[in-house]
């Protein structure tokens, strides 16, 4: 079943009549304004990174690293990285691979040990000028997410992602019911309720009231299904939930940016109508995420035979978001990228020879869409910095506190930047700078 051109654009046209203007822009903050984003009156454009593991660092816990957080966040400003998009939340969860302790369970007395280590994070990016993006749940298992807030109210049923007996799109399809759930929705609200309206413990500011935040994501990849059966009957109501999400964000926080946290086509059953209307106000800007390996388009055990392949690859699909970024007059985010090392190593240092020249493709769309538009910014996946997998077979086991930018589910080491990188930091310190010389 697919719904009419129609029909989804009608859908689009409910979302546009969403309030979502910002309050006039205050000093220090990021509005979106066109196809680009300001700040103090400039030109906002930045080299990003991701760091999901940054409020665990964050944390005064055992399972802490305060003194880490803050050498990391050196090193990437040394790298050129003043933009960071971390996880504001995970949900205690049976679901295999999920990352332990969680910022909430199924109550509404959350993990204030998390929250101040999320605090700690925003005050520390803010001494050194950087800027959060930070999204509110996940639609994948590794946090809990979506599939937990399913687990919680629906009588304790949940599929693990990868289970050979529910193989794919059954995660996918099964998680969309979340969207459905008023009662799962519900409590999601609530928790979106705390940490947006919440007061940083460290610097004493309301989260609404600080510039080191940029943006705030509804999810971590949010999509309306895995399969086209289930996905396109549940395009109204996923539409409603980001159009009601970012309604609520605005109504506590009018001062920052909301985003969806959206792969783009590959998170919207590859449908650029299904993407539009997806963004629409009181959406801010668009994002994408671009994953060579995952879709596959690249085999990293035959690097270099089919690296071809996936550059042209991605150079048709941020195409397709270039133009859809151009038809909505918004900013657009590639706030995920990631690929393998040569060989398909996982060990720090190792060679990087196509990873590189990835880097460098995505790099290069940048510039040459930052100052007329849309493309604005990048995010990486991820940074690992000094972390280490903890294991011979860099699999992550629950207790691990060696945080990586791969997350629980995957090997430990397959997309990260270890601090030890030495080329991939130098391009993207160069790309930083060009960037800020436009």
């Amino acid at each position: 079943m697919m719904f009419s051109r129609r029909s989804i654009l009608a859908a689009g046209a409910a979302l546009a009549a969403a309030p979502g203007a910002l309050a006039a822009a205050r000093p220090g903050y990021v509005t979106a304004e066109g196809m680009g984003f300001r700040i103090d009156g400039r030109p906002y454009r930045y080299a990003g990174s991701n760091m999901w593991y940054g409020a665990y660092l964050g944390a005064d816990a055992p399972f802490g690293a305060r003194d880490r957080l803050a050498r990391e966040l050196d090193r990437l400003v040394e790298t050129g990285v003043d933009n960071i998009r971390v996880l504001g939340s995970s949900e205690d969860s049976p679901l295999k691979n999920s990352i332990k302790p969680a910022f909430r369970n199924r109550g509404s007395d959350y993990n204030e040990t998390l929250l101040k280590g999320l605090d700690l994070l925003l005050a520390e990016m803010g001494r050194r000028g950087m800027k959060a993006v930070i999204y509110l749940t996940n639609f994948w298992e590794w946090s809990g997410g979506m599939m937990t807030y399913l687990y919680w109210t629906n009588g304790g049923r949940y599929i693990d992602n990868g289970d050979p007996s529910h193989p794919w799109p059954a995660f996918a399809d099964f998680n969309a019911d979340f969207y459905k759930s008023r009662v799962a929705v519900g409590m999601y609200h609530d928790y979106v309720r705390a940490v947006v309206g919440r007061t940083n413990t460290v610097t004493g500011a309301a989260y609404r009231d600080d510039p080191a935040i940029m943006a705030w994501q509804l999810a971590n990849e949010p999509r309306p299904g895995g399969s086209e059966k289930v996905g396109a009957p549940n395009l109204p109501t996923f539409y409603a939930w980001v159009r009601d999400t970012a309604r609520l964000i605005k109504s506590i926080d009018p001062n920052h940016l909301v985003s969806t946290g959206s792969e783009g086509l590959q998170g919207c059953l590859s449908m650029a109508e299904c993407v539009e209307t997806e963004h629409q106000p009181p959406i801010d800007y668009v994002t994408t995420h671009i994953w060579p390996q995952n879709w596959g388009w690249v085999d990293p055990k035959r690097i270099a035979q089919t690296h071809a392949n996936a550059t042209a690859k991605v150079a048709e699909y941020i195409d397709g978001h270039l133009a859809i970024a151009r038809r909505m007059n918004k900013p657009l985010v590639i706030e995920e990228f990631g690929y393998p090392r040569d060989d398909a190593s996982f060990e720090p240092g190792s060679p990087t020879t196509f990873r590189d020249r990835y880097y460098g493709q995505i790099y290069a769309a940048v510039l040459q869409h930052a100052v007329r538009g849309p493309l604005a910014g990048s995010n990486f996946w991820a940074w690992n910095g000094e972390g280490r997998a903890q294991h011979a077979e860099k699999q992550f086991r629950p207790g691990d506190l060696s945080y990586l930018g791969d997350p629980p589910h995957e090997p430990q080491g397959w997309y990260g930047v270890f601090d030890v990188d030495a080329s991939t930091r130098a391009l993207i310190r160069d790309h930083a700078r060009a960037l800020k010389a436009l």
